[in-house]
Parts: structure tokens; sequence; C-alpha cells
């Protein structure tokens, strides 16, 4: 079983701030996480899942999703 990494970790990894990843959990718009009790964790592949279906091309890419 791969290791689950906390916020902090997984922020750190992303070069985000804890709070841009809170932010997203409420919106949907990150990378998914496990929920275990209270602590948020975080999957190595899903973070790199995540990471891979966000690469763009241009500025202009982003804007149309």
């Amino acid at each position: 079983m791969p290791a689950l990494l906390m916020q902090r970790e997984a922020a750190a990894l992303l070069r985000l701030s804890e709070r841009t990843l809170e932010r997203w959990r409420v919106s949907g718009d990150g990378p998914p996480f496990v929920k275990a009790g209270r602590r948020v964790l975080y999957r190595p592949a899903d973070l790199d899942t995540w990471i891979t279906t966000h690469i763009v091309s241009s500025t202009s890419e982003e804007a149309a999703r």
C-alpha cells in the first residue's frame, strides 16, 4: 500500500499553500483526497494523475476549462 501524504506534504509537493488545497476541496477543483476521520490525506498516485490532467500548452487553454 502506498504511503498517504498529509495536507502539508501534498501542498509542498504541488508547491501550493495548504489553504489553496482546502479551498479546492470545497469547490471540487483539487486532486482527490482520502478522509480518514477528521484527517485529510492524499495518495501520491492521485496527485500524479491530477497533475497530468492539468497540463496545458497555452494560457488560452486554461480559460476554456
